[in-house]
Parts: C-alpha cells; sequence; structure tokens
C-alpha cells in the first residue's frame, strides 16, 4: 500500500495536467500547377487576403486556344468527310458489282475516320481541360502566400500559392496512448472555460515524434484568431 498510493497519486496528477496547442486553420493547401506555362497575371496584392472569389494567377493560353479553335475546325470537316465516305459504303452494299473487297476497303475507310475522329475528340477535351487550368481561382480561402510572379515560367508540380480554411480551427495535442480510451468522454475546458467541444479524430497510430501518445484534433468553429495558444483541459 505504501508503494501504491504515490503512483496513483502521479498518475492522477498527470491525467488533470493541462495541454496546449496552437489554434490552427482547418485545413491548409498547396496549390499547384496542373500544366506548364509562363505566368501571365499574379494577384500578388491579395496576399495576406482572405478571398470569397478571385482570379489569382494566369498562365499564357494562347496558343492553346489556337489549337483548340483549329481542331473544332478540323472536327466539323471531318464530320463531314465520314458523313460522305459512310454514304458511299451503305451505296456499295446495294451494288451487286462491287465486290466483298471493294466493299470491306471502304468499310475500313469510314472505321478509320471514325478512329481519328475519336483521337481529335480526345485532344479537344484535354486542350479544353488545360485552359480552364490555366486560370487559378480561389473561393473562400485565406491567401498565405503567392509563390509566381509575372514572367515565371511553371512545370506542372510547382506550388503557385499556399492558402487556407479558415471555416474552422483545430487544435492537436497528443495524448499517452493508455489515456484514450477514457479521455475522449471527458469534458473539454479551453483556457479555462468549459465548452461543447469534443475530440474529433484520435490518430490510433504512435506519433513518429511522440512515440507513446496518440495525435488527438479538435475542431473549433468559427475561431475570431488563429495562430494563439490554447490551454486544453480534459476533466
Amino acid at each position: 500500500m505504501k508503494i501504491l498510493i504515490p503512483i496513483l497519486t502521479i498518475a492522477t496528477f498527470l491525467f488533470a495536467s493541462p495541454y496546449y496547442a496552437k489554434l490552427e486553420p482547418i485545413d491548409t493547401y498547396s496549390i499547384k500547377a496542373a500544366t506548364s506555362g509562363q505566368v501571365v497575371f499574379s494577384n500578388d496584392n491579395l496576399k495576406g487576403k482572405y478571398i470569397k472569389d478571385s482570379v489569382i494567377i494566369k498562365l499564357d493560353k494562347k496558343y492553346n486556344e489556337i489549337d483548340l479553335k483549329q481542331s473544332l475546325l478540323k472536327l466539323d470537316i471531318l464530320n463531314k468527310i465520314i458523313k460522305i465516305e459512310q454514304n458511299t459504303y451503305q451505296k456499295f452494299l446495294k451494288i451487286k458489282a462491287k465486290s466483298q473487297i471493294e466493299k470491306d476497303a471502304q468499310h475500313i475507310k469510314v472505321l478509320n475516320l471514325q478512329s481519328t475522329k475519336s483521337d481529335l475528340m480526345t485532344k479537344i477535351a484535354l486542350l479544353k481541360d488545360t485552359i480552364l487550368k490555366k486560370t487559378i481561382t480561389v473561393k473562400n480561402l485565406y491567401i498565405n502566400d503567392i509563390k509566381v510572379l509575372k514572367g515565371d515560367y511553371v512545370n506542372p508540380g510547382t506550388v503557385l500559392l499556399t492558402a487556407s480554411d479558415f471555416s474552422k480551427g483545430k487544435l492537436e495535442v497528443f495524448i499517452p496512448i493508455n489515456e484514450a480510451s477514457t479521455i475522449k468522454d471527458k469534458k473539454i475546458y479551453l483556457d479555462g472555460k468549459l465548452t461543447n467541444y469534443h475530440i474529433n479524430k484520435i490518430y490510433k497510430i504512435a506519433d513518429s515524434v511522440h512515440i507513446s501518445s496518440y495525435r488527438c484534433q479538435i475542431d473549433i468553429d468559427h475561431p475570431k484568431q488563429f495562430s494563439k495558444l490554447v490551454k486544453i483541459e480534459f476533466k
């Protein structure tokens, strides 16, 4: 008994000790270039601001738009050729004087044209997607940093900007593994005040740094200030 009493006292003290965490945005994103191109517009003035809906960066798409215009023209011409060749094939089928080899040759011509059309339609879809991805628009995010300036050339994967979601905040703490099953049922006090918050996530793999702890996340609704240190208690 003399040995057990101080051990229980220490355990109780550790369980009641507060945790501290910095209030961070619920998510932070690195927005990367999906395609290559030269930066023709970079709205550096929006750095450090909350953006509801604005274009932040544009990449040069002039040649993509020319290619798209010409490809659509080619598709229109190809459709007309296919229609003519298809009609010719249908006529061949009705002409008894035409050999099977001639009929098959005409059929193959139609099939080859349809295959070419399929490839062209794929190219057009890719061009439209590329053009769309060359304009970077941000909605309902805070712009942490803009990494590129007008005149820069970027490749796919280049980080263009970083932004944070301010709709919620999160507090992350590391709790001892052996307390994870009981601490989630405790009331949460923030800076000494009782709250209705609860642990939203417990990552049940030991943290690579805090090797005997689980990482826990508490989500905070509509925080007024980020990056402040918060005292967290479980009681």
